[in-house]
């Protein structure tokens, strides 16, 4: 049966699959918004809307709390609060055709949200949520040097990332559909399994438009680019590996086995070393990127997904899928030295600018969670809509979007917190 229409809301065979992974590893060892959207600030310049943007009713926003539109003069805010002392509380929800998997926040005020193969685009927002254009994922891979596919195919986007100088977007897609590409990917696989290797689009930021493709695994996933700009690295979740592809060129470079399921990555400041969790397994890769070695960071949990960095780099934090918690790796010894409890089927997570609050979504409990760094307290859980998968942290106003597979993105602001919070 094709994928595109097999993917069930809950994907009972992925967690099948995963499962049963951890077990052998354990034993082996809204309305369209007709004015034009505001600059948030002086050092932003949006692209304007376009009469050519498809998807003329996307971004119903209704808002639970009005969020008026600043005047663009630079701000007298004071400091922030540190982030451990303030509450979320809900300020916008968009809505409309969109099937998020996943939202990524540039550091320029854009929010960009892939919607998979149920809609076959990527809506591009600004900062306050207003809809800049929808971006389809068709594509003619001959236009990009791929002579072999000249027809026009459709991508799936999942996750995206944005280059160190906020030029480009690198956009994952879990499968490529049409012509030349028969054996699309699946939840439940192996390399056995033969699935068609897929693209990383590259999306100017300036334009809005797919300008590169590059060929990379089967089913990638998270994206990550180095700090230093020098590389893209994707996880391949059907063809258990981690592709490198250098941004002078576009192409993969290199591709590194790292066992079933891989998926989160997160890459150190200095563009060293790289890791990724390998979501069917206990443990997380780290690849040095100088000489592509692989070593492990051996028994954190199980079923890791989500990673991020502490901004010293001293911490590695990781969401536990299968044990539902987030653990915290001293990386100095590889030992886990904090845990948290948190809800069903923990998935995507972000860090607060400053390293002091942690932020996760719960596919399986619709929640969100905010938690202390320090000790690794539960500061504040709120409801989320249905399926909540991916989220990011706008640090451009210093809100978190969160977004619903089944067809949201919720804006929120972290406020003062009430009297009496721990």
């Amino acid at each position: 049966m094709s994928y595109r229409g097999r993917h069930s809301r809950r994907r009972t065979p992925l967690l099948t699959a995963v499962a049963g992974a951890i077990v052998v590893a354990l034993v082996a060892g809204g309305v369209w918004l007709l004015r034009a959207s505001p600059t948030p600030g002086p050092t932003l310049s949006l692209p304007q809307r376009s009469d050519s943007s498809s998807g003329s009713a996307l971004g119903s926003a209704a808002s639970a709390t009005p969020d008026a539109n600043p005047s663009g003069a630079p701000s007298s805010e004071p400091p922030r609060p540190p982030s451990d002392t303030l509450r979320m509380k809900l300020m916008q929800t968009i809505g409309g055709p969109i099937s998020p998997k996943s939202v990524a926040a540039s550091g320029t005020g854009l929010v960009f949200a892939q919607n998979m193969m149920y809609n076959d685009t990527i809506t591009v927002y600004d900062a306050w949520g207003h809809l800049q254009k929808t971006i389809s994922d068709a594509v003619r891979l001959s236009d990009f040097g791929f002579e072999r596919y000249p027809d026009v195919v459709r991508g799936s986007p999942v996750e995206a990332a944005f280059s160190p100088d906020e030029r480009y977007a690198y956009v994952s897609n879990y499968s490529m559909y049409g012509p030349g590409f028969p054996s699309p990917g699946h939840d439940s696989c192996s390399p056995a399994d033969g699935h068609d290797r897929s693209f990383l689009f590259r999306v100017s930021v300036a334009t809005l438009k797919i300008d590169d493709v590059i060929q990379v695994g089967s089913v990638p996933k998270v994206v990550a680019t180095t700090p230093d700009g020098k590389y893209i690295l994707n996880s391949n979740w059907c063809s258990y590996d981690l592709s490198i592809s250098r941004t002078k060129t576009d192409e993969e470079i290199e591709r590194i086995p790292i066992g079933p399921y891989p998926r989160g990555i997160a890459v150190d400041a200095a563009s060293r070393y790289a890791y990724v969790a390998v979501m069917g397994s206990t443990r997380i890769a780290r690849i040095d990127l100088r000489t592509f070695k692989v070593s492990w960071l051996e028994n954190i949990g199980s079923g890791p997904r989500a990673l991020v960095l502490s901004p010293d780099g001293r911490y590695l934090y990781v969401t536990l899928n299968s044990s539902y918690a987030v653990a915290k790796v001293d990386l100095r010894t590889g030992e886990v030295v904090g845990q948290a409890s948190v809800g069903v089927e923990p998935r995507s997570m972000v860090i607060a600018p400053d390293g002091r609050s942690l932020y996760l979504v719960n596919y399986g409990a619709d929640t969100a969670m905010k938690i202390r760094t320090k000790d690794m307290v539960l500061l504040q859980t709120v409801p989320t809509g249905t399926d909540p998968i991916g989220i990011t942290y706008e640090p451009t106003r210093d809100r978190i979007w969160i977004s619903n597979y089944t067809g949201s993105i919720m804006i929120f602001n972290d406020a003062e917190p009430p009297a009496g919070a721990p």
